[in-house]
């Protein structure tokens, strides 16, 4: 809710309504009267209607209504970029966000046929950084690559299949160059036809005996690596 509020009095967005139960009321007395005092209508609900309103087992009594957070797909001076392509599962695309927040990518493409960022347990596993990074959607994921391009950002598959590691890459100093990571589902990974179309494929070493990394172990290591190359380099 405090990034909520923080993203609305930037104006970005705005936070139309806050509903809070007697005992998170309690426990959280700053966050309601911060709300209170943006103009933020504040309604006291039950137990019962806070878990209905926050789609969980486990509601922490507080849900804000806000305005949708996506943006129109812009990349101009965009260095590093996660672009999530046919990935259904919400918490995995929300922890990817997160993810993208920590290691400063300057926007999270949601690309094809991949799960609404404002999905309730989408937005809950970003723990607020949907509210601080430009999230971007498109069915059509053709046009993303072509906005990535435009924008002078290599297109990285993150494939387990690929020849190349990356950490082959980032010794060669690959990493350094603008990128979009693409991303596909835990499950099937991205389509062989997908990654055709990109400008390269890589994938994380596997040093051990683990079959692979889920999707946001891998993200995590992708965007770091690039993350890392980037500030070095400048």
């Amino acid at each position: 809710m405090r990034e909520a509020l923080a993203w609305s009095a930037a104006g970005r967005g705005r936070v139309h309504e806050l509903f809070v139960t007697a005992v998170a009321a309690s426990r959280n007395p700053e966050l309601v009267r911060d709300a209170v005092d943006a103009g933020v209508p504040v309604s006291g609900v039950t137990d019962k209607a806070a878990a209905a309103l926050s789609e969980t087992v486990t509601p922490q009594g507080i849900v804000a209504v806000c305005d949708l957070v996506d943006v129109p797909l812009s990349l101009a001076g965009a260095r590093l970029v996660a672009v999530l392509h046919g990935v259904a599962d919400p918490g995995n695309a929300g922890t990817v966000v997160r993810v993208a927040d920590a290691a400063g990518a300057d926007a999270v493409v949601f690309a094809g046929d991949t799960v609404d960022p404002h999905n309730g347990k989408c937005v809950r596993s970003s723990t607020g950084s949907v509210f601080h990074l430009p999230l971007s959607r498109s069915r059509a994921a053709d046009e993303v690559f072509a906005a990535c391009r435009a924008a002078g950002l290599c297109l990285v598959a993150a494939d387990g299949y690929a020849e190349e590691d990356l950490v082959t890459a980032d010794l060669r100093g690959d990493l350094e160059r603008p990128t979009a990571w693409v991303f596909g589902s835990e499950a099937h990974g991205l389509p062989d036809e997908v990654v055709a179309t990109l400008d390269t494929a890589l994938k994380v070493p596997i040093y051990g005996g683990a079959e692979s990394l889920n999707l946001a172990t891998a993200a995590a290591v992708c965007l770091y690596a690039s993350a890392r190359a980037q500030r070095t380099a400048r």
